[in-house]
This record gives C-alpha cells, sequence and structure tokens, in this order.
C-alpha cells in the first residue's frame, strides 16, 4: 500500500515538473471569466489572437445583423456589445509588451 502512496506521489510530481499543473487541476471545470471569453470569441467569431481592429470590424459585421432595424432584438445588440467589451479588456495595454 505504502508502494501505491509513494507511486501517487511520484506521478503528480512529475506532472506538476512536466505540465505546469497537479492532476487535479484537470479536473476542475474552466473558470466562468474564461468560459466568458469562449463564448465572447465564438460569438464574434474571432480566434484568441484577435487584434483590437479585429475584434471592433467582426463586433460591427454582427450588430449589422442583430440590429432591431434588421429584425433582430435589443438583446442581441447587448450581448454583441458585451462580447466587445470583454473581449477588448482581456487586450494586453497597447504601451506594454506582452
Amino acid at each position: 500500500m505504502l508502494k501505491l502512496a509513494l507511486i501517487a506521489v511520484g506521478i503528480a510530481v512529475l506532472c506538476r515538473w512536466a505540465l505546469g499543473k497537479w492532476p487535479w487541476d484537470y479536473l476542475r471545470p474552466p473558470s466562468t471569466r474564461s468560459q466568458a471569453i469562449f463564448r465572447a470569441r465564438k460569438l464574434l467569431a474571432v480566434g484568441q489572437r484577435a487584434s483590437r481592429a479585429e475584434i471592433i470590424a467582426a463586433h460591427k459585421r454582427l450588430v449589422a445583423m442583430v440590429h432591431p432595424d434588421k429584425g433582430g432584438s435589443n438583446a442581441q445588440v447587448h450581448e454583441a456589445n458585451a462580447a466587445r467589451d470583454l473581449l477588448l479588456d482581456e487586450l494586453p495595454e497597447e504601451g506594454t509588451l506582452p
């Protein structure tokens, strides 16, 4: 039994050393912020490395489709605005290095 415990500890330490996370960290669901960012990227159809200009252009395209004058709703426009704001907040400051 002690052998199994030592092997489990060794595997956990090896995982932490090689992958940077403890094995039980992989069992946790992603944080709600990362889920919101994922949904915002999906809604605006932009990639993880999208620039400020790409995010704004994608937002304009989406709002043009879901605007109430085009048959959309206010809720859809608010959702698009929230997605844009969230993704723009995630971008690094323009004056700082990544």
